[in-house]
């Protein structure tokens, strides 16, 4: 999973934390200077939204990674769930 970089909005550290815990009302305290940083959607704070933006794009191409990665499904019966076939008779 991909991860986003975070600046303090106290000290300006900059550290990472992982795009799917980055969602509407989480939280997490800055390493260096502890003060607990409050992450919503609605945040006036250009750090807090940039983080939320970043990680918002980092979900996304995680998503598509995925699909992409995903087989397609084939058409037909595969070997697995060919079942038994109709044999013939059995002549005694």
């Amino acid at each position: 999973m991909g991860s986003v970089q975070i600046q303090c909005t106290r000290c300006k550290n900059v550290f990472r934390d992982r795009a799917a815990r980055l969602q509407d009302g989480y939280s997490r305290q800055c390493p260096s200077c502890e003060v607990v940083l409050f992450f919503t959607e609605d945040s006036q704070h250009p750090f807090v939204k940039r983080a939320m933006r970043n990680a918002r794009k980092a979900r996304k191409e995680q998503r598509e990674a995925v699909r992409r990665a995903a087989p397609e499904p084939r058409l037909g019966r595969s070997r697995a769930f060919a079942g038994r076939t109709q044999s013939a008779e059995r002549e005694d």
